[in-house]
């Protein structure tokens, strides 16, 4: 193991996961693996139904019944104790949600109990993780709440169906890190939002992670997002991370015709472009996907070897990382970075 990977507060291994259904077994996770490092943020990217959402429900043990873990690990580390959050007994992982790794789910308008003051639903939280003095559970909301750029008092005391949905998104990324989690999992946290308040929405998280020095983990699929928000980019397809790396070499210098097809499949301000490139063709079906790698029947770059062996996720230069028989083939075919 590396010494960046002793440093890493979260460490994914292998991570696979199926979800039982009639028709057979969806494999939504093969082979998952990633690092989180002290105050990095890390964006999850891909087309709906990649395995994006699984991933991150995996770290915090909230996956649906039917889903089953196959195989993989996932090691916590906080103040220089380990431990596999796959092994968690309840108690331990009632600890671990929203102390250690709090997740802010899609959708603030339907995140909170419509019939309860926002004041009530901080205490709750806090009140089942063992704090007792609502002054202080007060003064702590009160702070973050400022933090987000809200009018504390007013918010505190108000009901949800009071606040406009700018503000319900930044009272829930409040509410996430009430209990100073190391790990805040966000999950598209600008969607539904008018363009204005997206940005205040990003504004807010970057000051958020500048002063309480947490890690992110976010799922999006506004690449603007992650091109601003995130230090490293992971690019998920059919359940695989197919390319990881810092985001600059993600963006100009993908090595993934995956991650390239997303990147030139939406519209920059830097060059004009008669024509968006689509990605031909569908996700593969997980019940039975292609042999070799996932995404050969939707690339140009495909050959006999790609249809009969999948790549190994492997380095290239430094941290970045691509799941590719042809990358060489891919960067000589860029004219210019995108």
């Amino acid at each position: 193991m590396s010494e960046q990977a002793h440093e890493a507060v979260l460490r994914v291994e292998d991570l696979s996961i199926v979800y039982r259904t009639k028709r057979g077994d969806v494999k939504a996770t093969s082979q998952a693996s990633f690092d989180l490092h002290p105050g990095e943020a890390l964006a999850l990217i891909g087309e709906s139904g990649s395995g994006k959402t699984t991933i991150s429900l995996a770290l915090i043990r909230k996956l649906p019944k039917n889903a089953v873990i196959t195989s993989g690990h996932i090691h916590y580390q906080r103040d220089g104790s380990v431990q596999d959050v796959l092994k968690l007994s309840n108690r331990q992982l009632r600890e671990f949600r929203w102390k250690d790794c709090a997740m802010v789910f899609q959708g603030a308008q339907n995140a909170f109990n419509p019939v309860l003051k926002v004041r009530r639903q901080f205490e709750d939280t806090a009140q089942s993780h063992g704090w007792t003095d609502k002054a202080a559970i007060r003064e702590r909301a009160l702070k973050l709440l400022e933090l987000v750029r809200l009018d504390p008092e007013r918010v505190y005391d108000a009901y949800p169906h009071e606040l406009s949905g700018g503000m319900k998104q930044r009272t829930l990324l409040a509410l996430g890190v009430l209990l100073n989690p190391q790990i805040v999992i966000l999950d598209e946290p600008t969607t539904a939002l008018d363009i204005l308040t997206q940005r205040a929405i990003i504004d807010v998280l970057n000051d958020m992670q500048r002063q309480l020095r947490f890690s992110i983990i976010f799922i999006s699929h506004d690449l603007s997002l992650a091109a601003e928000m995130a230090d490293t980019v992971a690019t998920v397809y059919a359940g695989e991370i197919v390319e990881i790396g810092p985001v600059n070499d993600i963006f100009y210098r993908s090595l993934h015709p995956y991650t390239y097809g997303l990147l030139t499949s939406v519209p920059t301000l830097g060059h004009m472009q008669d024509h968006l490139q689509s990605i031909p063709g569908s996700p593969p079906n997980l019940i039975n996907p292609p042999a070799g790698c996932k995404f050969h029947p939707r690339c140009g770059f495909a050959t006999d070897a790609c249809k009969k062996e999948d790549p190994p996720l492997e380095q290239d230069i430094g941290t970045h990382l691509a799941a590719c028989w042809h990358k060489d083939r891919l960067l000589e075919s860029r004219k210019e970075p995108v």
